[in-house]
C-alpha cells in the first residue's frame, strides 16, 4: 500500500520534535505541502527547515493552542501560504510527573489549556473550511493512560480522555460532510519529551532504582521495546490518507502491546 498526499496541505501542531516531528516528516515525504507548528516559533521554523522537500512547500509557524486567538492566527498564515489545511495533526502536549494529592488548580488548569482546550481551539477553527471544502482529516494524539488510567499522570490522562470523548462525538457531527476524525493512542515513546522526564526520574531515584524500573517497564511490552516516533507517523500518514476513508471515531492503540482493549 502505497500512501500518497498529492500536494495536499497538511498541518502538524506540536511538531518541533517528537512524534510530531517524525508525522510531518512522513507526511512530506509522500508529498504533501507541511507547515510546522509549535509553541516555540524558532524551533518551528528549525524543524519545517529539515524536511525534505522544494521551496514553499514547508512553513514553520509558531502559535500556542491553549489560545484561540492564536490558532485562528496560524490557520490564517498556513493558509495564505500554502492552501488550506486538508490534513491536521495534534501532537502537542505537555506533562507532570505528580501524584494527584501533590498537584493543584494550576497544574490541572495548564495541562487541560494544552491537551484537551488547544485540540477544542484547533477543531473549532479548522473544521468549516473542511465541512465547507467537503473533504478533511483530523488526527489527534491521546494516550493510553487515558484508556485505562496511570499513577502520577491522573490529570494529563484526564485530558486527554477528554481528547477521546471530543473526536467521537465531533466524528458523528461532520461525517456526513467528508471529515474524519481519529485518535492514534501512544504508548510509551522515546520522545524528548520522555527523555527529559526519565532523566528527572533518574535523578530523584538514583541510577540502581531506575535500571530495576526500566526492566520493570520493558516487561509491560510484549514487543520487547518501547516506542519510536516513527512506529506512530506511519499509523497517522495512514489515517490522513484516501486508504481510510471510511475509518471515523476511532482510537487506535500504537503501545507494542502494552494495552489490549
Amino acid at each position: 500500500m502505497k500512501i500518497e498526499f498529492g500536494g495536499k496541505v497538511a498541518l502538524v501542531v506540536g511538531a518541533a520534535q517528537g512524534i510530531g516531528f517524525a508525522t510531518a516528516s512522513e507526511l512530506r515525504n509522500s508529498g504533501a505541502k507541511v507547515a510546522v507548528a509549535d509553541i516555540n516559533g524558532e524551533a518551528a521554523i528549525a524543524a519545517a527547515e529539515r524536511l525534505q522537500g522544494g521551496e514553499g512547500e514547508r512553513l514553520g509557524v509558531q502559535a500556542d493552542i491553549s489560545a484561540l486567538d492564536s490558532v485562528e492566527a496560524m490557520v490564517a498564515e498556513v493558509t495564505e501560504r500554502l492552501g488550506p489545511p486538508d490534513i491536521v495533526v495534534i501532537s502537542a502536549a505537555v506533562l507532570d510527573d505528580k501524584l494527584f494529592l501533590e498537584s493543584g488548580p494550576k497544574d490541572w488548569q495548564r495541562l487541560i489549556n494544552v491537551c484537551l482546550y488547544g485540540p477544542m481551539n484547533v477543531l473549532h477553527t479548522v473544521l468549516p473550511g473542511m465541512t465547507e471544502r467537503g473533504f478533511g482529516r483530523i488526527i489527534c494524539m491521546a494516550s493510553d493512560s487515558a484508556r485505562v488510567g496511570q499513577a502520577r499522570l491522573s490529570y494529563y490522562a484526564a485530558a486527554k480522555g477528554g481528547v477521546i470523548a471530543l473526536v467521537k462525538s465531533v466524528a458523528q457531527e461532520v461525517g456526513p460532510s467528508g471529515v474524519t476524525l481519529n485518535v492514534v493512542s501512544p504508548g510509551a515513546t522515546d520522545t524528548e519529551l520522555r527523555q527529559a522526564r526519565e532523566a528527572q526520574t533518574k535523578e530523584t531515584i538514583g541510577e540502581e532504582r531506575y535500571a530495576a524500573r526500566v526492566k520493570k517497564v520493558l516487561r509491560m511490552y510484549p514487543a520487547g521495546r518501547i516506542g519510536q516516533p516513527q512506529d506512530h507517523a506511519c499509523m497517522i500518514a495512514y489515517l490522513a490518507s484516501d486508504h481510510a476513508s471510511w475509518v471515523t471515531g476511532q482510537v487506535i492503540s500504537v503501545n507494542g502491546g502494552f494495552v489490549m482493549p
